[in-house]
């Protein structure tokens, strides 16, 4: 139990210094940010090196399950499709919780983490793009990172800061990101946390990332977009439906991404509450819109 406080102290410690990096030295959050990516993938290969020593325990296998969606969910459905992209609307309870649930998986806090994706539909694969692959595969990986850029919260987030929901999670996000480390640790000490903790923040992190990345570089283009977005089925299906990002890039706002029988987990999600009367004003393209924008030419992804 030592260990996991330990590491979970660690891993809080360098959230802290990602959530604050406008307030740091640039080499302390560099530094910070490297152990919380490099970290994790560290633990994920202890992980799998226990595997042949031991038995793995039912627990935590559920632990990472469970938590991984929740916390997976909480990114794409929660950050990106309602907060920042408002696709849906929902109860004020349910807005916290999502929120909540992403800040669990990310060491970021809500308003920067929309600010940064909307800089990233503005100016998509050119110039002012944080993470575009014009820079190189890496740098839109994980690389753009470490350019410690402040978010422009302001200039592209200013309607957020009103919203009194939004700036609760917003302040309290590193404790969110804290028991998303915690719950797994009290449930089943140092495994908890590292299968829980450790592995589903590596896992997360190297799925969402290659949103950034192998959805700029690999994959079909359905709609002219005049980016170099893709839809690539494989991180669609890791990635709570996300992969479909060429789909995304044509119609920012559309809840649903996946458009037809393509596997979108988060969209299926965002069916269901509007069927149960909790998610309402859900954004879809009409049949037209989809006509203007398909492509001409190039694969389709069925």
């Amino acid at each position: 139990m030592t260990a996991a406080v330990t590491v979970g102290a660690v891993l809080a410690g360098l959230a802290g210094v990602k959530a604050f990096e406008a307030r740091l030295p640039r080499a302390v959050v560099r530094a910070g940010i490297l152990v919380f990516v490099l970290g994790p993938l560290a633990g994920l290969v202890y992980a799998m090196s226990t595997l042949w020593r031991q038995s793995f325990e039912p627990v935590d296998l559920a632990l990472l399950a469970i938590l991984s969606v929740v916390t997976g969910l909480g990114t794409s459905l929660g950050y990106h499709r309602l907060l920042t992209h408002r696709s849906f609307s929902t109860t004020p309870w349910l807005k916290a919780a999502f929120l909540a649930a992403g800040a669990m998986a990310v060491p970021s806090r809500p308003v920067d983490w929309a600010a940064r994706h909307l800089e990233h539909h503005a100016h998509a694969d050119r110039e002012g793009d944080p993470h575009s692959p014009a820079d190189g595969f890496l740098h839109a990986h994980v690389g753009w990172m470490l350019a410690v850029s402040p978010a422009k919260r302001e200039r592209y987030c200013a309607r957020l800061t009103a919203d009194p929901v939004v700036m609760l999670i917003d302040r309290t996000a590193l404790l969110w990101l804290a028991l998303g480390l915690a719950v797994p640790a009290v449930v089943d000490g140092w495994r908890g946390l590292l299968w829980g903790g450790i592995v589903r923040i590596a896992l997360h992190n190297q799925t969402m990332f290659a949103v950034n990345s192998v959805c700029h570089a690999f994959g079909s283009q359905e709609f002219a977009t005049g980016d170099e977005s893709r839809n690539n089925r494989l991180v669609a299906v890791l990635a709570f439906g996300e992969g479909w990002h060429n789909n995304h890039h044509a119609f920012p706002s559309a809840a649903y991404h996946g458009m037809g029988r393509r596997p979108d987990a988060t969209g299926l999600v965002i069916r269901a509450l509007e069927r149960a009367g909790l998610a309402w004003d859900v954004r879809r393209p009409t049949e037209a819109a989809i006509a203007r924008r398909r492509a001409t030419a190039g694969p389709r992804v069925r």
